[in-house]
């Protein structure tokens, strides 16, 4: 590896380091609290060495933000190769659980602390688009399944059934990721909390020759397997 190549990987290396810090300073501390000399601190550098790859924080949160979405869409591409709708919108809505359950952190700062307003042109250039937006992809995995007929008959509204589906997956993830710790509360395990939102939307929605057996609540020790 030549110098200009070593240069050039270390600068990534250190722009993403720069990144990950920011982007658990943010879904910690929220947008306010977090400025380019904490950020600094964290990854023990002189402010100076930030400003060397992001001229502001504003900069910095529009390259988070892209990342992540970014990042977001490779979660769920793999839904895609699926063979049916019904396959995909399962595999679309366990990778959505398990991303949200193991990149807490994402997670926190896509869902749960808004960093940018929803017309910036960071989203607004994506948006509702399936090969660059998270939700676009998902709304047209939705539109399939009704076109082919899966849901009970009233139930027609693609938008409606797909932001009903991700606020239902959504109160699971982040209740957990907010509240996770509070020991007051008996909580069962995340995951198979998530599996049986997830399972009780598709038998709500689905007609009755999709539909599977009434989800049973998961036993303790099924429970303990799904952690």
């Amino acid at each position: 590896m030549g110098t200009s190549e070593r240069r050039a990987r270390e600068r990534e290396e250190m722009r993403a380091r720069i990144l990950d810090a920011a982007r658990e300073l943010f879904a910690l501390e929220g947008y306010d609290s977090v400025t380019l000399r904490r950020v600094a601190d964290c990854i023990e550098y002189c402010p100076a060495t930030i400003y060397k790859y992001f001229k502001d924080k504003e900069e910095m949160v529009r390259a988070l933000v892209t990342q992540d979405i970014a990042a977001l869409m490779d979660t769920f591409r793999p839904s895609m190769e699926k063979q049916t709708p019904l396959e995909r919108l399962r595999s679309f809505g366990q990778a959505y659980i398990d991303m949200g359950l193991n990149q807490q952190n994402h997670y926190r700062l896509m869902f749960m602390t808004p960093l940018l307003p929803a017309d910036d042109p960071v989203y607004a250039e994506k948006r509702n688009d399936p090969q660059m937006d998270s939700y676009g992809l998902f709304l047209s995995v939705v539109q399939e399944c009704v076109d082919a007929g899966l849901f009970r008959p009233q139930y027609r509204d693609a938008e409606w059934i797909a932001q009903t589906i991700w606020a239902g997956l959504h109160g699971v993830v982040s209740l957990h990721i907010a509240m996770g710790d509070e020991s007051a509360i008996d909580w069962r395990p995340a995951k198979a909390r998530a599996l049986f939102m997830h399972d009780l939307l598709m038998h709500g929605l689905f007609a009755d020759a999709y539909r599977t057996e009434v989800p049973a609540m998961p036993s303790q020790m099924v429970c303990q397997n799904a952690a």
